[in-house]
């Protein structure tokens, strides 16, 4: 029996699915900061029914398949884009990766959309976020949940993933069960704590962009508009992703605020023009899909019954660095900022 972990760090939730076999055996949310700062609880989660035979994240912006025993220092900084000291966004997901790591457990670091041979490089210039690793993995659980109520292959599927998270909106195209392009929450629309993509000028008078900042500003932060920008903002990058995919088969909604009646209803009038809308549930009760969809990934790595979801996503061709396509700042001067010399 292969048992697999799948774990989504949330700006709110750490989620966690665990499947045996393609049975949920693990289904479980944490609070994010409570966890980052005592990961107790969830080492005993994670091997609660012994020692897992892989577990997929928590991988931030992403690695291209590095296997945390393998991982170094560089790989670290580079998966989650935080200088020392660093008190904003998920600064401590770094600390978890090393805990995990030396607690001899088999995890394994998965892409996010910018490592995937699947999408051309003119839509990654001077891109870092354009889909971390946890839309890769609700990206998979959509495929499955697609082929699987249509009756289709994992390779026949066509949907843009629109993800409505706890603090950012995402969004991604997949044609033929591959991700094509992709919308991240920080270059992206307004979220429901974030302001998404910032305008140059608004970074220039800021005069020091710190992380703490890219995770304000968004719909709890903008009064009455808010709800009116926050849903218009989600039409927008569904709109620009028929740039690359004109004929979607269908548009799905994930995410915390996906749910939201207020919200729900708003878009679904919206975005019934361009395809069906339909909120992915999954097959857990409690972990977010991202976390559903990384237990799929890291079955499928293990040649289970989600293999074909890993061959169409084309994971394993994933390369490169979430700073490889910068020329307004270039490569190196990036990873200065994050402490790589």
């Amino acid at each position: 029996m292969t048992r697999v972990v799948g774990i989504d760090p949330g700006t709110v939730s750490l989620d966690l699915c665990g499947l045996a076999d393609g049975v949920v055996w693990l289904d479980q949310s944490l609070p994010t900061q409570q966890t980052l700062a005592d990961p107790t609880a969830l080492l005993a989660l994670l091997t609660s029914n012994g020692v897992p035979d892989l577990i997929a994240g928590p991988s931030g912006y992403g690695l291209p398949l590095v296997r945390a025993d393998q991982a170094t220092e560089m790989d670290l900084r580079l998966a989650y884009l935080a200088a020392d000291g660093e008190t904003g966004g998920l600064g401590g997901l770094r600390r978890l990766a090393r805990l995990c790591a030396s607690a001899g457990l088999p995890l394994v670091y998965t892409p996010g959309v910018i490592h995937l041979a699947t999408v051309p490089a003119h839509r990654k210039l001077n891109r870092v976020d354009i889909g971390t690793a946890d839309k890769v993995a609700s990206a998979a659980l959509a495929i499955h949940d697609q082929a699987e109520r249509l009756g289709g292959l994992a390779e026949h599927t066509s949907f843009i993933l629109l993800e409505l998270g706890g603090a950012f909106t995402a969004a991604l195209a997949v044609d033929r069960g591959a991700i094509i392009d992709g919308i991240g929450g920080s270059s992206g629309p307004i979220g429901w704590r974030a302001a998404g993509a910032w305008d140059g000028e608004v970074a220039y008078l800021s005069g020091n962009v710190n992380k703490e900042m890219l995770f304000r500003g968004g719909l709890e932060d903008a009064g009455d508009v808010g709800l009116q920008a926050y849903v218009e903002g989600a039409h927008k990058a569904v709109l620009a992703l028929t740039a690359a995919l004109p004929q979607p088969r269908e548009i799905l909604l994930s995410g915390r605020h996906a749910a939201d009646a207020p919200v729900r209803e708003a878009l679904d009038a919206r975005l019934s023009e361009i395809a069906p809308v339909r909120l992915l549930r999954g097959f857990a009760t409690v972990a977010k899909q991202g976390a559903q969809g990384a237990a799929l990934i890291a079955d499928g790595l293990l040649g289970g019954r989600s293999a074909p979801i890993v061959e169409s996503l084309r994971l394993r061709e994933s390369s490169g660095t979430a700073l490889d396509y910068l020329r307004v700042i270039s490569p190196d001067e990036a990873r200065k900022r994050i402490g790589i010399g």
